[in-house]
């Protein structure tokens, strides 16, 4: 196979592997409250499947890119989809909840071990130069995923049942592993054969996983809540107790020549509040249109639809931007538009015309594109040599805690309520203006043409 077809197999399998869980995320929704009734389940322990998924995977990201790099990419790839498939599998035969809640929770350990590989797996398949143009190809395949996701859903719960969402992942998945094992990737010099860090990597897990289920816990419980306050206060410990046992480490669980790196770190701020901001829009955008507007969900979501459409062209735009332009102004663009387009929401009344609620949402999009591009771009293509997966895996930790954080956000200022929809929508559009200042960090340049020139 010539290395032009190597390429593109390694674009499809990464892409493949990124759509997969988002669909999968996006297509619960449809199935929680048929899983409900046919369970005979809470409305606490239909949300633990969801919660029990989001603690695994924020846990373990940035672990799984770490063995990536350690024991190579297409391997841990392949683990990972395989074993999503398995577990969901497993889930589709469940008995009970309690089976699906475990078994959720297997899911997204598997789903941690196949995100950081898919990127990972880019950067060694793709020269510098071309780079942007693959991250721009796998960001539009995950926004169609993240905005059919819930058509698909719909149609597979209401024909074939609730069953059916993780039925189909089963042949998805096989046929994604026998791609991986097509795969063949240049292969880089490993950055050190020390064995992991089992204490660094014990102390992180523990803290995402804390934050990651403080943050999921808001909407019911509020921020100021003793057991918010308790985990909160839990996670700043531990992070301290990291950070003293880092400095110490001969091989720290996140590598000295990552810490280091501004544009990683700035990339991955930019992420997290923008994903912040975008997803905390959406979830207050939805009360208002189905309790304010009393809209039925399929009208829903088609007008959020020019948010996805504006993701999926504006990805390639914004890959020609990057070139152009340099990833810090790409991003400030994009994390301005991202601003404007939740401002513009946060003002939207019940006699507001359709069309300026469209719009806002277009302009979401194409902002969060650029932002995803460049942030994408910039944390794979600055990677120090050998730890491509390991920053994949902080990028994909972000993306996992934004949206987390937004939904908290939004929902723990004013409950469901919709009456306050425009505080909590500007409370939101201050949060992802932070972004701006991690933006200005980044390079003039595109880092990926920095390095072709560098070698």
């Amino acid at each position: 196979m010539t290395t032009s077809a190597q390429r593109r197999l390694a674009l499809l399998v990464s892409a493949a592997g990124a759509v997969i869980v988002a669909l999968d995320g996006t297509v619960l929704l449809l199935a929680q409250p048929s899983l409900q009734r046919d369970l005979g389940a809470s409305i606490a322990q239909i949300e633990w499947t969801s919660t029990g998924y989001l603690v695994a995977v924020a846990a373990l990201l940035v672990i799984a890119g770490r063995l990536g790099d350690r024991y190579g990419h297409p391997r841990l790839l392949l683990v990972g989809v395989l074993g999503f498939g398995a577990a969901s599998a497993g889930i589709a035969l469940a008995p009970n909840v309690g089976w699906v809640t475990a078994l959720r929770v297997v899911q997204g350990g598997f789903g941690a071990l196949l995100q950081p590989a898919t990127l990972a797996l880019l950067r060694q398949a793709y020269p510098p130069e071309r780079l942007g143009t693959a991250i721009a190809v796998r960001t539009s395949a995950i926004a169609v995923a993240a905005g059919s996701g819930p058509i698909l859903g719909g149609l597979l719960v209401g024909h074939l049942g609730w069953r059916a969402v993780f039925w189909v992942n089963v042949p998805v998945a096989f046929v994604i592993a026998a791609f991986v094992l097509a795969v063949r990737t240049p292969v880089p010099a490993r950055a050190d054969s020390s064995r992991l860090n089992l204490n660094g990597a014990g102390l992180l897990a523990l803290a995402l996983a804390v934050l990651v289920h403080a943050l999921a816990a808001v909407p019911e419980r509020g921020w100021t809540a003793a057991p918010t306050l308790f985990e909160l206060l839990a996670v700043a410990g531990i992070l301290a107790v990291l950070a003293r046992h880092e400095r110490r480490a001969t091989h720290p669980i996140v590598p000295p020549a990552v810490a280091r790196s501004a544009p990683v770190t700035a990339s991955m701020a930019v992420l997290l509040v923008t994903s912040a901001g975008l997803f905390g829009s959406l979830f207050r955008a939805t009360f208002y249109l189905q309790d304010t507007l009393r809209l039925d969900p399929l009208t829903c979501g088609l007008r959020v639809l020019p948010l996805t459409v504006l993701m999926v062209l504006g990805s390639p735009a914004a890959s020609a931007a990057l070139r152009r332009y340099g990833a810090r102004h790409t991003a400030i663009a994009g994390t301005a538009l991202v601003v404007v387009g939740i401002a513009v929401l946060s003002r939207l009344e019940a006699d507001s015309p359709w069309i300026v609620m469209g719009t806002a949402f277009g302009v979401i999009g194409a902002g969060f594109a650029a932002v995803m591009v460049t942030a994408t771009g910039t944390v794979v293509g600055d990677a120090p040599p050998g730890y491509a997966g390991v920053v994949g895996g902080l990028k994909q930790t972000a993306m996992n805690i934004g949206p987390t954080l937004g939904i908290a956000v939004a929902a723990g200022m004013t409950g469901s309520a919709v009456s306050t929809m425009s505080s909590a929508l500007l409370v939101l559009a201050a949060l992802t203006a932070l972004g701006l200042l991690p933006a200005a960090r980044l390079p003039h340049r595109n880092l990926t043409c920095k390095s072709a020139l560098t070698g």
